[in-house]
């Protein structure tokens, strides 16, 4: 456990930032490089620690994975050459790697164990079990197989189709990775558009997947063929940059290499919708994914009402959107967003404690919150609740604070963006 205390900046921002690799993206470079057939190479991967598990479990699987700076190159023999692991295997905190990683290990045929730390511990994985279990899959734990650690006898499985109850990215992937060892198709209906950045990388990799509108099949019949991944930046990760420069007077940010997948891009919209000076410039396209760069030039913003089918765009960026809120006139209502109650902490609850620590006017709802402007933050002592986002969340925040924002632990910060407070230095100099 690090303390982090942060002085208060309260001067312009300015400068440019090349946003390390997006989080989802290097997860899923990792699983089908180590199941296709063939050398990959994967460019501005994340080496945070989430993206490391996944490595890992492959490493543990006989897998050889290599790492050089941002590059990782995966030499992959197909799936069939994968060993059951001689130790369990550890995905610390992260739930993409556990959900994901259970659509794998549900269709290889040997035995595996997985476990995590205590926050991981705790959130609910029978949101994926119950679908693969569906597809004949043997899995069991805690409560009935709900809660890690969990054990899985690898079975022959069967496609099916099914569709999804909650707006969750990941458990669409685990039932489409599970269809690549599953017999006949598998198919996945979205009420409520979702990441895409799986269907996208079955599609590089060769795989046998279609989507028609709120549908997505795919079916065994293919063999994935290695390829070289280019990873975006992380928009998440540039959403903490993007409030920055959007709460601090007379700020100019320049983020480049962002990833701009429109199941993502929700952050860019609910800025734009608020009046933000926001421009993209150097759009492009690699293996399915658009990038391109994001400037932020500070401008007074006007309170909105966050609702409906955009959450899940940006779902993972209402922690930074609520202290922005917190600088704007007026209030700031956030529905729909019951999901953040199942993250690495209560996020809901975790937000209103953090931003009313630092001064805020802010309350729960049950499935967002509501926040009241402007006020001025008045810095204290917070609690990162073990989680990366309320962390970073915290430190922005520290910019236009009076007085001092002290994080009781920082350490969470490096699973998804290692070199954070080297870049929030890089821009407050």
């Amino acid at each position: 456990m690090a303390t982090h205390v942060l002085a208060p900046f309260n001067k312009p921002l300015l400068g440019e930032l090349e946003i390390p690799g997006d989080k989802s993206i290097s997860h899923r470079a990792v699983i089908l490089g180590s199941i296709a057939n063939g050398t990959t190479k994967v460019s501005n991967f994340l080496d945070g620690e989430d993206c490391m598990r996944t490595v890992k479990a492959f490493q543990l699987m006989g897998v050889s994975i290599e790492k050089q700076e941002s590059t990782v190159i995966i030499d992959g023999k197909g799936s069939n050459a994968l060993q059951e692991p001689l130790e369990p295997l550890y995905f610390g905190n992260s739930g993409t790697t556990t959900r994901l990683m259970l659509g794998i290990l549900a269709g290889l045929p040997f035995f595996t164990t997985v476990y995590g730390d205590a926050s991981l511990t705790e959130r609910p994985m029978d949101r994926v079990i119950d679908p693969l279990r569906e597809m004949n899959a043997t899995i069991d734990g805690r409560k009935a197989g709900s809660y890690l650690p969990l054990s899985i006898k690898g079975n022959s499985l069967q496609g099916i189709t099914y569709t999804l109850p909650v707006k969750s990215a990941q458990v669409k992937s685990a039932i489409l990775l599970a269809g690549l060892f599953a017999n006949g198709e598998t198919k996945v209906i979205e009420n409520t558009p979702t990441r895409n950045h799986t269907e996208n990388m079955l599609q590089a990799f060769g795989a046998a997947i279609s989507s028609d509108g709120s549908e997505t099949t795919i079916t065994n019949i293919q063999t994935l063929t290695a390829t070289n991944v280019y990873v975006p930046g992380d928009i998440s990760s540039a959403a903490f940059f993007l409030v920055a420069g959007a709460i601090v007077p007379g700020s100019k940010l320049t983020l480049k290499n962002v990833g701009l997948n429109q199941t993502r891009t929700g952050i860019i919209d609910v800025l734009l919708t608020m009046g933000a000076d926001l421009q993209i410039t150097n759009q492009q396209v690699s293996g399915g994914e658009e990038f391109g760069d994001l400037t932020i030039t500070y401008k007074e913003l006007n309170s909105i009402v966050i609702q409906g089918e955009i959450i899940p765009r940006l779902i993972d960026e209402i922690p930074v959107l609520a202290l922005l809120a917190t600088q704007i006139e007026g209030t700031t209502v956030i529905r729909d967003a019951e999901e953040l109650r199942v993250k690495e902490t209560d996020r809901i609850n975790a937000v209103v404690d953090v931003l009313t620590t630092l001064g805020a006017n802010i309350e729960a709802t049950d499935d967002g919150m509501v926040i009241h402007g402007k006020t001025t933050l008045t810095g204290g002592e917070i609690k990162s609740y073990n989680d990366h986002r309320i962390a970073m969340m915290g430190a922005i925040a520290s910019l236009i604070a009076k007085d001092d924002v002290e994080i009781d632990d920082d350490s969470s910060i490096y699973i998804s963006y290692p070199n954070f407070f080297e870049h929030l230095k890089e821009i407050t100099v």
